[in-house]
């Protein structure tokens, strides 16, 4: 502003920036809005939530589907959260808070049962391992740390998937495209995992029997999130040759989740 003086006279502008990043707030809004449901939601939903008008939300979701952050479930006209959105959580994993609270409680588990055991985060339709501690004069396993292995085989996998709304995992395993193999052994379809992880619920742990390694069982516990949400899973491996009670080590290994949910903030 230029007084009569001549001289300028500087004046003070406060950048409003909500209105230079209104797609970047948004997209932040509605991801966060997707990942505290219990399943994919309607545009519409996500739209009169927010407050944000639905043509926007449709642009939204778009963008994001094209970059694997969301997912279409055309037939219930919903949307949900996709591989990419998981891969976030897998990075979060590495960066260390999961591994550095889970690994006393892992080793403690391994020095009760005398057997390997390990935690686990999903990333995509894959499990990441983020802590193993191997038990003596037992086998090594594949299952070291950095190793990535097919969600549906595992049992530290089945046991997150089983705490997913089951439309979330229909989203990530949609047909026999998406299901690996490594032994002959486990699910190779849709309606196949959906039994596994029937009988995971309705037992309360998830098992493995050869599907990753001939020779060699597990069983795993997911450790749940503030908003129930699978934040990793935790499992004890053994010979199937050994004369071990998998019920037991389930307890256990339950007990070890238990306390990693809490340390990580779930009531």
């Amino acid at each position: 502003m230029q007084l009569a003086s001549g001289f300028w006279h500087p004046v003070s502008v406060i950048p409003d920036r909500a209105p230079q990043v209104p797609a970047a707030d948004q997209t932040l809004r509605i991801l966060s809005f997707l990942a505290h449901q219990r399943g994919p939601v309607a545009a519409r939903t996500v739209a009169q939530q927010l407050a944000i008008p639905r043509s926007t939300v449709y642009h939204l979701l778009g963008e994001m589907e094209a970059h694997g952050f969301v997912v279409h479930l055309e037939s219930d006209r919903r949307w949900g959260l996709g591989t990419a959105a998981f891969e976030l959580a897998g990075g979060y994993a590495r960066q260390e808070p999961l591994a550095r609270l889970g690994r006393p409680l892992v080793a403690a588990l391994a020095d009760r049962t005398g057997e390997s055991a390990h935690l686990a985060v999903m990333t995509g339709r894959d499990v990441l391992y983020i802590v193993e501690e191997r038990a003596p004069r037992r086998p090594a396993l594949v299952t070291d740390v950095g190793v990535r292995l097919p969600s549906h085989l595992t049992a530290t996998g089945r046991a997150m998937l089983a705490l997913l709304p089951r439309e979330q995992v229909r989203a990530l395993y949609p047909d026999a495209a998406a299901f690996a193999d490594r032994t002959g052994r486990g699910p190779s379809r849709p309606s196949d995992l959906r039994d596994v992880l029937t009988a995971t619920r309705a037992r309360g742990y998830a098992s493995e029997d050869g599907e990753v390694t001939i020779g060699l069982r597990s069983v795993g516990v997911a450790v749940a999130d503030h908003a129930g949400w699978p934040a990793a899973a935790i499992a004890v491996t053994w010979p199937d040759d050994a004369d071990r009670d998998a019920a037991e080590l389930a307890r256990l290994a339950g007990e070890a989740a238990a306390e990693l949910s809490r340390r990580i903030g779930r009531r």
